[in-house]
């Protein structure tokens, strides 16, 4: 969970430095080849964890292609026009719409969980006033689109799509996300900088270790360990982090009522937090 909190947190700023030389698709893409190289080559030959079946393909191309396809490239768009920080903040949401598609399957969350997730969604309404969400609709649909994308690929991995077991399942998404990601990335065209920005390239091995191989597979982890309010708490704490490095190392510039929102999107995760240590307790 702190992985997901802290180090996720760090990743929205890395991607837009990333952006400098890598296009959103392009970055992505290959950010998920080498990680889910990397962990597949891991998963089988160290670990020798089983290949997995072709059901167990088919669910990580479903599930790859909503989180990776749609939720990693929508928000790499969405921060060619919007600050990091403001883009994170907004995926704040994504407990919300997790919670509500989650109905669909009839899975009903707990008073203090509904409650955590208004208040943590009041914060993001705050922030979406902002003059730099205004200007942009596209960047505005692209991080909405990806806020849902994300929402049901995760609770499909939860309900109906299960992946392989163990690392191989998480290696599979990553290169069935990857091969969506990089088909995007041909059909729009996107070209690389070549060489590199030597900033865009250390933020891209960033994200390759910290953001996939680490952060990514925590997320996974949780998934298939807690609750679905405990898995994505990190949507309320990821866009305080995101704004404090937006401001110290991205020179973004954030107003006193944005802060205020913040300050409320952190109330949302404690109520949460203590719903689950209330609910363990009386266990």
């Amino acid at each position: 969970m702190l992985a997901t909190w802290f180090v996720w947190g760090s990743t929205y700023l890395a991607i837009k430095f990333a952006l400098v030389s890598f296009p959103p698709y392009f970055q992505m893409g290959t950010r998920f080849v080498v990680a889910g190289g990397l962990l597949f080559a891991w998963a089988h030959w160290v670990r020798k964890e089983p290949l997995p079946d072709l059901r167990q393909w088919r669910n990580a191309l479903v599930v790859g292609t909503l989180m990776l396809g749609g939720g990693m490239g929508g928000t790499a768009t969405a921060e060619q026009t919007i600050g990091s920080g403001l883009v994170v903040a907004f995926i704040a949401s994504s407990p919300l719409s997790i919670t509500l598609i989650n109905r669909l399957f009839g899975v009903r969350p707990r008073r203090a969980e509904i409650i955590g997730t208004l208040v943590g969604f009041a914060g993001v309404l705050l922030l979406i006033q902002g003059a730099e969400f205004r200007a942009s609709p596209r960047g505005l649909l692209a991080i909405a689109s990806a806020v849902l994308c994300w929402g049901f690929g995760s609770v499909l991995s939860q309900r109906r799509l299960p992946l392989a077991p163990g690392s191989m399942g998480y290696a599979s998404e990553m290169l069935c996300g990857a091969a969506v990601l990089m088909s995007l990335s041909w059909i729009r065209g996107e070209v690389p900088q070549l060489p590199p920005d030597p900033l865009a390239l250390a933020a891209w091995a960033y994200l390759v270790v910290f953001g996939s191989l680490v952060a990514f597979n925590a997320y996974m982890v949780l998934l298939s360990r807690t609750t679905v309010a405990i898995s994505s708490s990190y949507a309320f704490v990821n866009p305080i982090i995101a704004l404090l490095l937006g401001v110290w190392l991205g020179g973004e510039s954030i107003s006193a009522g944005e802060w205020v929102a913040g300050g409320i999107v952190l109330c949302g995760v404690a109520i949460i937090l203590w719903s689950r240590v209330r609910a363990s307790t009386a266990a």
